[in-house]
């Protein structure tokens, strides 16, 4: 694939995404949890792809970003969209704040302990907010209505929550590209090799996995706006669908790449829309025979069994046999 091809492709994918709420308004919201899957994808990919550390608990920053953004909204008394701006800013703040503090402890274990470890964070805290009243305890916790029309609601909701995933697929990018990316790339291959030529494993971890968080707090304040209703475990700490489903998006096409979490959730997010559409009453059972699809046709992701099929595509050269 040439470079021209390329940026045509990138060009007629964002032009589509622009386009794409107004050509299918009925539509809007699940174009909207389209480009939270993409978030969702990218920030685990930082700590499961990028350095190996396969994380189930970032699930958490989400809740905490959607709970602090809402509280504050609620507790502020500004207008809606100062109230959102401020909230957003906390939430992401809060939900970085959080990681540093918890990486120091929580990233000093290794392989299936941090992943343990980390599923265990998701489910305290699902726990936690449920019995907390200050929160809506069990009852979950409604964020300021948004104060005009239904429609207006989705496109404002649809734009910020597109440029919240352009934002978070730059700023990885840019960051991957640094010796930053190339410290994760190490600690990945052998964490004790880097740690004997000189790299702080801890700070670099705990400073990806606050960013991953960063993203992920505005992502859980947007998405409370948006759906209207934030539950302790079914929305806020939903590790058990939201969770899971960005191991396996960012597994599906192709973790460890840059673009491969936004294949993969794109990929996901619609054929998950289709299963609730047309197998109403099987869609979990769908659900869990892709997910075993994934994991046994694609342990290497779309990407990578692109790139083993079709190297040519990704600028390798092929050597024609006689």
């Amino acid at each position: 694939m040439t470079k021209l091809q390329k940026v045509s492709l990138i060009g007629g994918g964002l032009l589509l995404s622009l386009i794409a709420p107004f050509l299918m308004p009925q539509f809007a919201t699940q174009l909207t949890m389209l480009w939270l899957m993409v978030v969702f994808a990218l920030t685990w990919d930082t700590l499961g792809g990028q350095m190996g550390y396969n994380s189930f608990g970032n699930i958490l920053f989400f809740g905490i970003g959607a709970y602090a953004c809402a509280v504050l909204q609620r507790d502020l008394g500004l207008d809606y969209f100062a109230g959102l701006t401020v909230g957003l800013i906390f939430a992401a703040l809060l939900s970085s704040f959080v990681a540093i503090v918890l990486g120091f402890g929580m990233l000093g274990l290794r392989g299936h302990y941090f992943a343990i470890g980390t599923l265990g964070l998701g489910i305290a805290a699902g726990e936690i907010a449920g019995g907390w009243d200050y929160v809506g305890a069990g009852s979950g916790m409604v964020p300021p209505l948004y104060p005009t029309d239904l429609a207006g609601r989705e496109l404002f909701f649809y734009f910020l929550m597109f440029a919240l995933a352009l934002v978070t697929f730059f700023v990885l990018r840019s960051l991957y590209a640094t010796k930053f990316g190339l410290a994760l790339n190490a600690i990945r291959d052998d964490e004790d090799k880097a740690e004997a030529m000189g790299l702080h494993t801890t700070q670099i971890k705990s400073f990806a996995w606050a960013v991953s968080a960063l993203f992920l707090g505005i992502g859980g304040g947007l998405a409370g706006n948006l759906l209207g209703f934030i539950d302790p475990r079914d929305v806020a700490f939903a590790g058990a669908t939201f969770g899971v489903w960005m191991v396996l998006m960012a597994i599906l096409g192709g973790k460890g790449t840059l673009w491969g979490p936004v294949i993969g959730a794109v990929v996901f997010h619609i054929t998950q829309e289709l299963f609730w559409t047309y197998l109403l009453g099987w869609q979990r059972v769908a659900l869990g025979l892709l997910i075993v699809g994934i994991v046994v046709f694609f342990p290497n992701g779309i990407l990578g069994t692109l790139r083993e099929r079709r190297p040519e595509w990704f600028g390798e050269k092929v050597e024609e046999r006689a």
